[in-house]
């Protein structure tokens, strides 16, 4: 599996080592600026690649204030907004966008979960042509109750990718967000074949793997059962980054080697 971490070139920069990692993740939002303009972006780029690590993956792709569920949905604004972001995913290589986007979500009170839920599969359904030709897959991430009200499990997420139908728009297995819900790791196997990227962080805090002994290795167990073996994203809250990686690193390929990846 290849195993990464959520960055940017400017705090990979300022690390006083070079990460033993295979990859960097990004935001869609601080990196990809999808509503600067593109002499902005070609200074990010260039600093990627000056970086020397692939950046597969960005997340969050909306901000709080581009809705995509409710009342307030400005379609054409989502649109153009799309168009930038996967022109420059072409531009950089990037294959995976992560569409959790908590704020953007968020369900207002009063509108009904249902109808939010079609709201947020149309979008899907708008944006997955756009991402297909430019070689980009969406990944549905579901986030748990606490930071969300909208796509909250893994099977919640495999219902949107399920309803959207395009083969533009996948599955992201998040293993905090599935143990802050309590869901089980055999979720996992009833939507194999539809998980394209992974998250991990621990529990507890958020915090860094290893800092309070988090065991992933029932979920990293089920996702090798389900043949996943492509790009893990560690996704904590760093409170310490240039002392917490290496080592949250090493905990997570022990475990990995340990459930048989």
């Amino acid at each position: 599996m290849k195993l990464g971490f959520c960055t940017d070139p400017a705090t990979l920069a300022a690390l006083p080592f070079r990460p033993q990692c295979d990859f960097i993740e990004g935001h869609v939002v601080n990196f990809l600026t999808p509503e600067a303009p593109d002499a902005d972006f070609a200074l990010r780029a260039a600093a990627l690649r000056a970086s020397g690590y692939p950046m597969p993956a960005a997340n969050v792709l909306l901000p709080a204030v581009l809705k995509c569920s409710g009342p307030d949905i400005d379609y054409a604004r989502l649109d153009r907004y799309a168009h930038t972001v996967f022109r420059r995913c072409k531009e950089i290589g990037m294959t995976l966008i992560v569409f959790g986007s908590a704020g953007a979500r968020m369900v207002p009170d009063g509108f009904p979960i249902a109808k939010a839920f079609e709201q947020y599969v149309d979008i899907l359904r708008q944006f997955a042509p756009l991402a297909a030709e430019n070689g980009v897959t969406i990944v549905v991430e579901p986030l748990n109750r606490g930071e969300c009200n909208l796509v909250n499990t893994v099977l919640e997420g495999a219902e949107a990718v399920r309803r959207a139908n395009h083969p533009a728009v996948k599955l992201l297995v998040d293993l905090f967000h599935m143990l802050r819900n309590g869901e089980s790791p055999d979720d996992i196997l009833k939507v194999g074949p539809l998980i394209r990227h992974a998250h991990l962080a621990e529990n507890k805090d958020r915090a860094a793997p290893g800092i309070h002994g988090e065991d992933f290795r029932p979920f990293l167990r089920a996702l090798h059962r389900v043949g996943y073996n492509d790009h893990l994203a560690l996704e904590p809250n760093w409170t310490d980054l240039p002392h917490q990686l290496a080592p949250a690193l090493q905990e997570v390929r022990r475990q990995l080697a340990d459930s048989g990846n």
